[in-house]
């Protein structure tokens, strides 16, 4: 998928952005795109205040001269534009592979509207060909780790728990906690098993994302389609 397309999307996202806006800005080869062009609006003269999903996200915007606030400064946001994993035609989600879901729901939470921006590879008939993020604190990682092994187990997954690498040490968030990844296959009841690993007390948030997303822009090979929750 071209980057062009990809701009395409984002361009789609950034064409609902009005002045005086609070946004969520994402995370991502797609959710750059729109910090980009977001930006581009904003030398131009656009008013608006938005909250980074990542530290990596924080420093593009800066560069882009976006306004920047908190979520304790303001709490309430307008719109968040975000990529993702993986989505199926309910707008289901899968995100984290980037490492950054925890910061990313929350900000989706706390936004009146989501819009994801994505290319033609992350729609999918069923969730769980990307293997889904599960973001665990340190202490007690061998004891959560098997307890996310034995839900995995019940809920169908094919493959194994693994935790995340960055080289030879493993992967860290931004808030400082580990991420294990599920091998599913195949998810086949989302909404059970987003409940079942949030019950887990090791597990800080689920790469899941169900009831956040109202609307995706879909960069294809013919154009930019527009997908609504069902």
């Amino acid at each position: 998928m071209s980057d062009s397309l990809k701009r395409e999307a984002a361009a789609r996202a950034v064409a609902l952005v009005e002045p005086g806006m609070r946004l969520g800005l994402g995370t991502g080869s797609t959710a750059r795109h729109f910090v980009a062009l977001l930006g581009e609006r904003v030398r131009q003269g656009l008013d608006v205040v938005g909250v980074p999903t990542s530290e990596a996200t924080r420093v593009q915007a800066e560069q882009e001269g976006i306004r920047l606030t908190t979520l304790e400064e303001t709490p309430r946001l307008d719109l968040t534009v975000d990529g993702a994993d993986e989505f199926d035609d309910s707008l289901r989600l899968v995100k984290g592979g980037g490492g950054a879901l925890l910061r990313e729901k929350i900000v989706a939470a706390a936004s009146a509207r989501m819009v994801v921006i994505a290319d033609a590879s992350k729609r999918v008939g069923r969730l769980g060909q990307f293997p889904l993020p599960v973001e665990v604190v340190r202490f007690g990682l061998r004891s959560t780790h098997e307890t996310v092994a034995d839900i995995a187990a019940r809920f169908g997954a094919q493959g194994a728990v693994s935790l995340r690498q960055s080289g030879a040490t493993p992967f860290v968030t931004d808030e400082g906690h580990y991420i294990l990844d599920i091998a599913f296959g195949a998810i086949a009841e989302p909404e059970a098993l987003a409940a079942a690993l949030a019950a887990v007390p090791g597990v800080v948030e689920h790469g899941l994302f169900i009831g956040l997303c109202e609307t995706a822009f879909l960069a294809t090979d013919t154009g930019v389609v527009t997908i609504t929750a069902r």
